[in-house]
């Protein structure tokens, strides 16, 4: 479930918007009203229930072999999600969606050599009816996207934080506390 050539994506439970307008998001570190949305090579980061938390890392050019090897571990591809074991459920059996909305409506946010998202600050209106999403583990295993399931996200998260491989952590503040091993 990714964008087309010219498209960017939305994920949502809500199966029933019609329309998307700029808000200022609960969890939003700026005061702009935005529209959001992800571009082809973020879509794989919202392949979740909206309310998982979730660390990711993947190599890029400036990773270290030794990052590789630790964190994403031999035979792991260049990229891994990380969940906590009670999210598992959550996965199997979310009814996520995707809209898809014409690029051009919207800019890149965050970093101009990697936007994390885009945005715009205009309503929009999707180019058609929410797509089923369908099975997140099968959407993970056909990007070749690690897997990994863990007790507590921290420990992993705090590993990603000080390496040289690119990293994006979602909702962790829904993660168990980090002295919280069980």
């Amino acid at each position: 479930m990714r964008p087309e050539p010219g498209q960017v994506l939305h994920f949502s439970e809500d199966p029933m918007i019609a329309r998307f307008a700029p808000h200022v998001a609960a969890t939003a570190q700026q005061a702009e009203s935005y529209v959001w949305a992800v571009d082809w090579r973020n879509a794989p980061s919202y392949w979740f229930p909206r309310q998982c938390p979730r660390a990711m890392a993947w190599a890029t050019a400036r990773s270290s072999d030794e990052d590789r090897t630790l964190i994403l571990g031999p035979g792991g591809g260049e990229r891994v999600h990380a969940v906590e074991y009670g999210w598992l459920e959550a996965m199997r059996t979310v009814k996520l969606y995707a809209y898809r909305f014409d690029a051009a409506r919207f800019r890149p946010f965050g970093t101009p050599a990697e936007p994390h998202a885009w945005v715009s600050e205009q309503s929009v209106l999707p180019l058609g009816p929410a797509e089923p999403v369908g099975d997140l583990f099968a959407l993970l295993e056909e990007a070749d996207i690690q897997l990994r399931v863990l007790p507590n996200l921290w420990p992993f998260w705090n590993a990603v934080v000080s390496s040289t491989l690119g990293f994006s952590g979602i909702r962790l503040r829904n993660a168990k506390p980090q002295d919280q091993r069980v």
